[in-house]
């Protein structure tokens, strides 16, 4: 009875110096990832673009696959220099372009500032006030020539502090992209190895891991050839529409829509309504009509064209999510959030279906319970309540 109870004490104690080993484990663990994650936070952007361009051109590198017959670190050597190439060429090429166009604008656009603040009542701002439809809004009581002085320094102010910005962050848009680059030859390359390892280690069933991967590449997929194919279709139309009336730097302004056209229920008309108002303001009305109508009718129904072909069911969110999560990625992941924002909101909606599956008994029992709870408690006495004799 002893020589018993001693084996049972201890095992007990090992079994208890196992489960503090474990749990040590588990607190070491989460210090070292939270630790490392600290040291690695700023590639974690690129990483995750990375990820997300992968799982958008995975076929293209399938394809190179077959060329070079299973090859896979050239394969992905190619990918990414294909992408490097067709993605990095046409966008330095415009981006020197709008630089140029953005340049003179600011130039013809301050000399004529000066002009019309020069000339007064005598020139444009004149014609601005006499016009019927600033007369019939009560418009031509506010003083324009002041506006525009106020106007002009707030610009410069802005622009100034752009190019500042836009200098500074040169090195970083190129250190982003060789890691992203470089990142994306490893994923082409052990894609499938990485993804099986992540599968080992998650210890959730694999359907639902299988759940989050799908529903991380089909947003991927909608939300880049969706938004993205979208807004250029947009601004280039957006481009083209004042290029043809004869608006000054249509290509600069074509590029503002394209940015604007990213996040949800903004849009190309942020852009063509003031254009085309300030073009009736000025007696130009046939041409500030046509750009209204073609921005309304036009632009304005691309989205609904080629949104469901582009995206269909894929992305499997709300609107209203779409633009919470849009406009919160670019808060906080800049730039690149139109697409790291909507992913991250479906891995939640995802995780929110798992966990509604999971619980499922749980929580239709808590539904049960809140159910009853205000009956039983408008039944049961209070306790203050006084009794009738």
């Amino acid at each position: 009875m002893t020589d018993h109870s001693s084996d049972r004490l201890q095992q007990l104690r090992q079994l208890k110096a196992k489960r503090f080993g474990r749990y040590f484990f588990l607190v070491l663990l989460i210090a070292i990832t939270a630790a490392f994650f600290y040291m690695v936070r700023s590639f974690l952007i690129p990483v995750l673009l990375a990820a997300v361009f992968t799982a958008l051109f995975y076929p293209m590198y399938e394809r190179l696959l077959k060329l070079t017959k299973q090859n896979a670190g050239l394969s992905a050597f190619v990918c990414c220099v294909v992408l490097l190439l067709g993605l990095l060429a046409p966008v330095y090429v415009l981006a020197d372009l709008i630089s140029q166009e953005a340049a003179a604008f600011y130039q013809s656009a301050g000399q004529k500032l000066r002009e019309i603040i020069a000339q007064g009542d005598a020139g444009l701002l004149g014609e601005i006030k006499n016009s019927v439809w600033v007369q019939r809004l009560g418009l031509d009581q506010i003083d324009w020539q002041a506006e525009l002085q106020n106007f002009a320094k707030t610009a410069s102010t802005m622009l100034f502090d752009f190019l500042n910005k836009t200098s500074a962050s040169t090195f970083d848009l190129i250190a982003n992209l060789f890691v992203t680059l470089f990142t994306m030859y490893y994923f082409f390359k052990e894609g499938t190895a990485l993804i099986q390892r992540l599968k080992f280690l998650m210890p959730l069933d694999d359907a639902y891991e299988d759940a989050l991967i799908q529903r991380f590449a089909s947003v991927s997929k909608a939300t880049l050839k969706g938004t993205l194919v979208i807004a250029i279709v947009q601004g280039v139309l957006g481009g083209l529409t004042l290029w043809l009336f004869g608006i000054s730097s249509p290509l600069l302004w074509g590029m503002v829509m394209v940015v604007l056209s990213i996040i949800p229920m903004v849009g190309a008309w942020l852009v063509l309504y003031p254009i085309a108002l300030v073009q009736i303001l000025i007696g130009h009305t046939w041409e500030g009509v046509a750009i209204f109508i073609i921005g309304a009718l036009v632009i304005g129904n691309v989205d609904n064209l080629l949104r469901p072909k582009l995206v269909g069911r894929d992305a499997g969110m709300h609107d209203l999510m779409i633009f919470f999560s849009t406009l919160g990625g670019i808060g906080v992941f800049g730039v690149m959030g139109f697409v790291l924002g909507p992913v991250l909101a479906a891995l939640f909606l995802t995780i929110l279906d798992i966990y509604a599956v999971e619980f499922k008994t749980h929580l239709e029992l808590a539904q049960a319970g809140t159910a009853s709870a205000p009956i039983a408690q408008d039944v049961a006495p209070s306790p203050s309540a006084p009794t009738e004799s």
